[in-house]
């Protein structure tokens, strides 16, 4: 198989209007194009064309290109498989189709249920004095038991993990506890559900109490098989990010975690809009997941149904510590004589200051 050389685009995570780091500091930083979404629309309406070229305009006024969108929210009734998705899931469909239309033509996306991208820490400060974001295992044990009191969840952890996290909840300010529960129930934008109170979020959890892991690939395979030739019709491709982290949280089932989901996901429909953004900062945080022989295995792969394959270098040891610092290269795999990949998925990690 031979590969090309390419050109790759530097773009940067923004997070709209409200977020503190301008257009005009990215810009500075080196970022041709930007990654973001419409976080102001509610989860599963329809993104207008409007809406869409309003925010293009706002970042060319800055000389910048909007190049990747991360991401459209999937709505919970259409991972629940629940009366209504249909709906739902047309709106997503028209979204597609505005987004090409207006000349987008990447999007991300993912199918955590409840909680998008988790994180217990929004301001670690990492070994050069820097501030990143950090999933702490055992914070996020101790939130499980003995904050959210989520029923079995002690017994799901077993014994040894959580005597860590008990100990760990009693050496908590109660500053440390606010600050943890905030960051797991209201989280980054792009978050899943409005859940601002410990009760509302239990009360989402809860609606998946009947779904397990067969149930939720399920309903995401009902799903691609009607977006994905929207998708190829609108000329866009899309890319699943994995769970973040990928492991079991808060008893809910995970679907994008291992080899496995992926080829399950790659198999539902047979595409090359049907694609993966390939988060070596996602997989690579798995003990379970060989993640150099996931991308020999699954380049192969690409080359029968040609998916937009990216990967990405971790930030840090263990858990994705995302920082100012490390820039992710997320690099191209051939297929074929060309290669496929994202021009627009050369980001730096940040944190974001959200006002």
């Amino acid at each position: 198989m031979s590969a090309t050389m390419m050109r790759l685009e530097q773009t940067w995570r923004w997070y709209g209007p409200n977020d503190n780091v301008s257009l005009a500091d990215i810009k500075q930083a080196g970022a041709t194009g930007i990654v973001s979404a419409l976080h102001d629309v509610p989860t599963g309406e329809v993104w207008t064309i409007d809406a869409i070229k309003q925010r293009q305009a706002e970042v060319a006024a800055a000389g910048l290109v909007w190049s990747v969108v991360e991401s459209v929210p999937v709505h919970e009734t259409i991972k629940q498989g629940a009366d209504g998705r249909d709906r739902y899931i047309a709106n997503y469909q028209q979204t597609i189709r505005h987004l090409g239309a207006c000349g987008i033509r990447k999007l991300a996306y993912n199918f955590m249920p409840v909680i998008d991208w988790t994180r217990t820490e929004l301001d670690r400060v990492w070994h050069d004095g820097s501030k990143a974001l950090a999933f702490d295992y055992t914070d996020f044990v101790a939130f499980e038991i003995h904050i959210l009191k989520r029923p079995g969840a002690e017994a799901h952890f077993g014994p040894a993990q959580a005597a860590l996290a008990a100990a760990r909840f009693a050496g908590m300010a109660a500053a440390r506890v606010e600050a943890l529960t905030q960051t797991v129930i209201a989280g980054m934008p792009g978050r899943m559900v409005e859940a601002y109170t410990l009760a509302k979020f239990q009360l989402a959890l809860d609606a998946y109490k009947d779904i397990d892991h067969a149930g939720l690939r399920a309903n995401l395979s009902y799903f691609l098989i009607k977006v994905v030739p929207v998708a190829e019709e609108a000329g866009v491709v899309l890319a699943i990010h994995p769970d973040d982290p990928p492991l079991p949280l808060l008893g809910l089932p995970r679907v994008v975690s291992t080899e496995d989901d992926v080829k399950h996901v790659l198999g539902a429909v047979d595409s090359r809009h049907n694609g993966l953004t390939f988060c070596v900062g996602s997989y690579g945080s798995s003990p379970d997941n060989d993640v150099e022989g996931m991308a020999e295995r699954l380049a192969v792969h690409a080359e029968m149904s040609g998916p937009a394959f990216a990967a990405t270098a971790p930030c840090g040891p263990g858990w994705w510590l995302s920082g100012p610092s490390p820039l992710l290269l997320r690099t191209p795999v051939g297929r074929g004589s060309r290669v496929e990949a994202w021009p627009g998925l050369v980001c730096l990690c940040r944190r974001p200051r959200l006002s």
